[in-house]
C-alpha cells in the first residue's frame, strides 16, 4: 500500500468514529442514558477538558519517546476497551468517570494520524487535501449509518457503531504503515534539538496562528454538540438529522479534494479572513432564521468556518516548522484549538441553549468577529 493510500484510510478510518462521536454523543447521552442536557454539557465538557490535557502533554510525551504509528495503534485499542465500559446502565458519576477516561485516550488517534500527514507531506510530498478528504467521506458515511440506525432501531446503535468502528481502525493500524511513522523521534536520534512549547512560541506568527485557530475552531461548540439536538427539537426525524449534518461535511470533502489545487499558494491570513467572515455568518443567520431550511443552508459555510480555518494551520506548519516541532504544535493544536476552547465554550453555550436554542449559535460569534478583527490588525505586520 502506497503512503498516500495508507494515509487516506487512516483519515477515513478515524473520521468514521470522529463522525458518531462529535455529533451524536450528547444526544445519546439524553434520549439513551437518561441525561439532562444540562448534565449531558457538564459530561461531555470535562470530556473536552481531558482531551485539552491528553492531546497538549500526554501525546507530545508519548511521540518523544516511541513512533507514531504505536501511538496511533495502542491509543485505538485502548479506545475499543473503554468504550465497552458505556454498554451497562450507568450513573452520572459513572459516565463522567468513563467519559474523562475515554477522552485522555481516544483523542491522541486523531493529532497523531495529523502529525504523521505533516511529516508526509515534508518527506513524501503526498497532498494532505486528496487524503484528508477521505475523513470527511468517513464523517459521512458514519452520519448517514447512524441516522439511519438511529431512525430503525434507538440511539443504543450509536454506542455499537462506535465500538465496531474502533475496532476496524484497529485492526487496520495493525497493518504496515509508511517506513518514516516508524522512526524514532528526532530527539532520540539528535537529542541536542529542542522542539519544546518555548521554542515552538518563538517561531515567527505561531502565536497569533494559534489563537486564530482557537477562536474559529471553538466557535463549532454550538454546533458539535447540541446541532443534533436543535434539530430534534425541530421534530425533524433521526435518519433526516443525519442527512441534514452530512450536507456539512459535503461541502467539506469537495473543500479538501480542491484545496491542494488552489489554495496551496493563498496566503495564510486570506484564508483565516474568510474563515472568520464565513463562521459568523453561518451562526448569525441559524439564530435570525430558527428553521431547518435555514440550517440546511448553512451547512454549506462549513467549508469555510471549519475547512479553510483547518487547512490553513495545516499549510503553516507543513512550510514554516521543522520535523521536530510538527508534534508539539499539532498536540498543542489539538488541545486548545479542537477541544478546550470548544470544552469552555460548551459550558455557556449549553446554558444559552436552555435560554433559547439560537442564542447558543449566535453566542459564538464572541470568538469569529475577534479572529476577523486579528486577521485584519495583524496580516501586514507578521506577513503571513
Amino acid at each position: 500500500m502506497n503512503n498516500q493510500r495508507w494515509l487516506s484510510i487512516s483519515f477515513l478510518a478515524f473520521f468514521f468514529t470522529w463522525g458518531v462521536f462529535v455529533p451524536y454523543w450528547t444526544g445519546w447521552l439524553t434520549n439513551e442514558k437518561g441525561m439532562s442536557v444540562k448534565a449531558a454539557s457538564i459530561i461531555m465538557g470535562a470530556g473536552m477538558v481531558a482531551r485539552a490535557f491528553s492531546t497538549f502533554l500526554i501525546f507530545p510525551y508519548l511521540t518523544s519517546r516511541t513512533s507514531y504509528i504505536r501511538v496511533i495503534k495502542w491509543m485505538t485499542l485502548l479506545s475499543v476497551v473503554i468504550a465497552i465500559f458505556y454498554i451497562p446502565e450507568s450513573t452520572f458519576t459513572t459516565l463522567l468517570i468513563i467519559t474523562v477516561l475515554f477522552s485522555i485516550v481516544y483523542p491522541i488517534i486523531l493529532p497523531g494520524v495529523e502529525s504523521g500527514a505533516s511529516v508526509l507531506m515534508q518527506k513524501e510530498r503526498i497532498h494532505y487535501g486528496k487524503s484528508r478528504s477521505f475523513g470527511s467521506i468517513g464523517y459521512t458515511i458514519a452520519l448517514l449509518l447512524v441516522g439511519g440506525a438511529t431512525a430503525i432501531w434507538n440511539e443504543q446503535a450509536i454506542l455499537y457503531m462506535m465500538i465496531a468502528g474502533l475496532a476496524a481502525a484497529g485492526i487496520f493500524f495493525m497493518r504496515p504503515a509508511p517506513a518514516v511513522l516508524n522512526e524514532l523521534p528526532e530527539k532520540l536520534v539528535h537529542p541536542v534539538e529542542k522542539a519544546g512549547i518555548r521554542s515552538l512560541f518563538a517561531t515567527k506568527g505561531f502565536p497569533v496562528i494559534m489563537l486564530l485557530a482557537i477562536l474559529l475552531q471553538g466557535a463549532h461548540a454550538s454546533y458539535y454538540n447540541y446541532g443534533y439536538l436543535f434539530l430534534d427539537d425541530l421534530d425533524v426525524n433521526g435518519f433526516t438529522i443525519g442527512v441534514i449534518l452530512n450536507i456539512a461535511v459535503l461541502f467539506e470533502i469537495i473543500f479538501f479534494t480542491q484545496a491542494d489545487r488552489f489554495l496551496s499558494n493563498m496566503r495564510i491570513s486570506t484564508m483565516f479572513l474568510l474563515a472568520g467572515v464565513g463562521s459568523t455568518v453561518r451562526w448569525v443567520i441559524i439564530f435570525l432564521f430558527p428553521t431547518a431550511a435555514i440550517f440546511v443552508l448553512s451547512q454549506g459555510l462549513h467549508a469555510l468556518s471549519f475547512g479553510i480555518a483547518h487547512y490553513a494551520f495545516i499549510q503553516y506548519i507543513s512550510k514554516n516548522l521543522p520535523h521536530s516541532k510538527i508534534a508539539s504544535a499539532q498536540g498543542f493544536y489539538a488541545a486548545f484549538a479542537m477541544s478546550l476552547s470548544a470544552a469552555i465554550l460548551t459550558f455557556p453555550a449549553g446554558y444559552l441553549y436552555d435560554l433559547s436554542p439560537g442564542a447558543a449559535f449566535l453566542g459564538m460569534t464572541v470568538c469569529t468577529i475577534p479572529a476577523v478583527v486579528i486577521v485584519l490588525v495583524t496580516r501586514k505586520r507578521l506577513a503571513y
